[in-house]
């Protein structure tokens, strides 16, 4: 089952460091440009992943093709992608060793979901992080050093 109350959630955001962002934007009026600049504020590693903008940089960081690429542990896979796109990035979430998927807001996908469980990830679908954290009002998170 999708993680949906606020509890579970809590203990997810508090839980990771290192989010995949699948579908990041190097354009300002997207809001995976915004998400992912909001979460870097609030402490996290962010690593965007387009395939349409591979090697270039957003916020700092290397964009890269797809998640197997990237070479280091990833807590969650926030997946900015329409439902049907998002059974791939699931299934390059689990192939990759993430805890978790996060799927924004419009984005369910009960099939790529139960995937997900079922190799052990927690799930998050059709919510957006940026809104969770302050909604919850949630701390910033400490990086270890």
């Amino acid at each position: 089952m999708p993680l949906t109350r606020d509890e579970d959630i809590a203990e997810l955001l508090q839980s990771i460091r290192t989010i995949a962002l699948v579908g990041a934007s190097d354009r300002p009026d997207r809001p995976s440009y915004e998400v992912m600049a909001f979460l870097q504020r609030r402490g996290y590693r962010v690593i965007p992943v387009n395939p349409q903008i591979t090697g270039e940089h957003v916020h700092g960081e290397y964009v890269w093709r797809e998640l197997a690429q990237i070479g280091e542990p990833i807590d969650m896979v926030d997946i900015f992608r329409r439902p049907q796109a998002a059974g791939e990035a699931v299934d390059q979430a689990i192939a990759a060793g993430a805890k978790a998927v996060w799927m924004q807001l419009g984005v369910i996908n009960e099939q790529a979901a139960a995937r997900a469980e079922a190799a052990g990830l927690k799930v998050v679908m059709d919510r957006c992080p940026k809104i969770e954290i302050a909604r919850m009002g949630l701390p910033k998170i400490e990086q270890a050093v």
